[in-house]
């Protein structure tokens, strides 16, 4: 970490956090998951810190891209980032069957991380297209070209959010159909598999000196996501509060994400990141349990057990 203020993590322009430690913005993360803002705050937050895509400038990362990373490094930089690419887009088009149900406030919030999402797609387009050069003349075609790449550890639980967001079409008030897809988006895509995806990337980008270009928009979207996780905890603690039964809820779509976790056939190899597998497990492991601590909620010990058992092959976000 760097000596930078929390409040400099907060109001640093597009250009200034080029120059931000990841660990900075995680600090910055967490610093408010034991208060939680309200929705408006995080509105206002939102319009503070917007920041446009279209002003970042990929020329150095297209030469250390073809220049300077190895092939090893690249087939694991693009394995462990298609998944984060296609998950901004499938929650862009989801998350408006989530605000449905909220609160005026909530939906209020809720239209600015749609719009988030909307411009972290954008920019994993720019990036694929014009660094790694997959081909394709629309947005659609640069993710089909990168889908090969997304390894079962995204496929799992954004298949089941995709299922999830079916039935909150159905019945979208139903306050247990909500946890359920708060809990998994929320807390695990955002919280653990987003959050982690951007500790190893932004970490083996500030080592070697590489990818200028992605270090800045995507630590710009780690504080964009700063936003997102800290109101879907609130979305959580306060759907515990108001009705301590929904903890059940959150209890089995656990239960169901950490089964999937470990129902793969391949790992995606993160050493040539500078990350071994056991550093990846404590990683998200770590990650998970800062959450529920910050937020105060608690597990079942067979939940912590399952914890404790997380397999390391990550390639969500």
């Amino acid at each position: 970490m760097t000596d930078l203020s929390q409040d400099a993590v907060d109001r640093v322009d597009l250009a200034g956090l080029g120059r931000v430690d990841i660990d900075d913005v995680l600090a910055y993360l967490h610093r408010d998951l034991k208060r939680l803002p309200g929705y408006l705050d995080l509105y206002r937050r939102y319009l503070r810190q917007r920041w446009d895509v279209y002003e970042l400038d990929f020329t150095r990362d297209t030469a250390d891209w073809t220049e300077r990373m190895t092939e090893v490094e690249r087939e694991a930089f693009v394995a462990i980032s298609s998944g984060f690419h296609h998950g901004e887009r499938q929650v862009e088009v989801e998350l408006p069957v989530f605000m449905l149900g909220g609160s005026e406030e909530s939906k209020i919030y809720m239209s600015s991380q749609i719009e988030d999402e909307a411009r972290h797609t954008v920019f994993f387009d720019r990036f694929y297209r014009e660094v790694v050069g997959l081909p394709g003349e629309s947005i659609q075609d640069v993710l089909d070209a990168s889908f090969h790449h997304v390894a079962e550890t995204f496929v799992g639980p954004f298949g089941l959010l995709a299922y999830q967001a079916d039935e909150l079409r159905a019945d979208p008030e139903n306050p247990a159909l909500r946890v359920r897809y708060g809990t998994n988006y929320f807390l695990w895509i955002e919280g653990v598999l987003a959050l982690s995806v951007m500790k190893i990337t932004l970490t083996y980008c500030r080592n070697r000196g590489f990818l200028p270009g992605y270090y800045a928009g995507f630590t710009a979207t780690c504080r964009d996501e700063a936003r997102h996780v800290q109101a879907g905890m609130r979305f959580l603690r306060d759907s515990v509060r108001e009705d301590p039964r929904l903890l059940l809820e959150i209890h089995e779509t656990l239960r169901t994400i950490l089964a999937i976790n470990g129902a793969t056939s391949r790992r995606v190899a993160l050493e040539s990141l500078g990350w071994s597998p056991e550093d990846v497990r404590r990683l998200m492991i770590r990650q998970l349990n800062m959450k529920l601590s910050d937020v105060g909620i608690g597990l079942a010990p067979d939940i912590e057990r399952m914890i404790d058992n997380i397999e390391p092959e990550l390639a969500g976000g």
